[in-house]
């Protein structure tokens, strides 16, 4: 089993249930959306999907771990809980879509420094409770094909994009070829149009789960930030 500190907006958010129909799976509720109840979609969207839909929609902050043997689920709930009633929420200014390499992504405008600080504050935070890497689970990440600072965090946080290296994003595609990256653009744009060029709330927190290797995520706890909106 493995527990990932993650952002996503809360359930009954419009963002949540439009980004859970175009992934097809809803990773609150693990409810799968045929493409039929999706709208327009390209014909290997199945295909496009696929690793997003597995983790579900979200932006990582502290990446995908097993837990130390001295501490417990009830613990990491525990924490998370007093570190979300603890941090203000905040919103990024404005919300786009971007292209990172050759996949899709909600992103922030530009760099935002309340949410770099955000997002390395839980990668402090929830350290404590993560299982050393296997050196299999290393070897997984490639790290020959890393930075240097890329190694360096991956050796002491577990994960290679963490502090300066973070960049905020919400998966919305696996790697996309070449010759049909301009239709999904399009797509994508048109789809979630009403969710860029606007804020987005940081109003929580969520800590997701995998229970076996290979395994769909879900929320096993969304907690609400300091004054968040409910």
């Amino acid at each position: 089993m493995r527990y990932a500190l993650y952002f996503t907006p809360p359930k009954a958010d419009p963002l949540t249930a439009l980004a859970a129909r175009w992934l097809g799976r809803d990773a609150f509720s693990n409810e799968i959306f045929s493409d039929k109840a999706i709208g327009v979609v390209p014909e290997n969207h199945a295909e496009v999907t696929a690793d997003p839909r597995r983790y579900g929609f979200h932006a990582t902050l502290k990446a995908p771990f097993e837990l130390a043997s001295s501490v417990t689920e009830r613990d990491l709930l525990d924490v998370a809980a007093d570190f979300a009633a603890r941090t203000p929420a905040f919103a990024i200014p404005e919300l786009v879509l971007g292209q990172l390499g050759q996949f899709f992504a909600l992103v922030p405008g530009a760099v935002y420094q309340p949410l770099q600080d955000f997002a390395a504050q839980v990668v402090k935070t929830f350290e404590p409770f993560r299982a050393a890497l296997s050196e299999a689970d290393i070897a997984r990440r490639k790290p020959e094909g890393l930075s240097e600072a890329e190694r360096a965090n991956l050796l002491r946080w577990g994960y290679p994009y963490v502090n300066d290296e973070f960049r905020f994003h919400m998966t919305l595609t696996g790697k996309v070829a070449a010759e049909q990256q301009a239709s999904i653009h399009d797509l994508l744009r048109d789809r979630f149009a009403d969710h860029t060029g606007k804020p987005l709330d940081i109003s929580g927190l969520a800590v997701f789960v995998e229970e076996e290797r290979g395994a769909p995520f879900t929320v096993r706890s969304w907690l609400p930030l300091a004054d968040a909106q409910k």
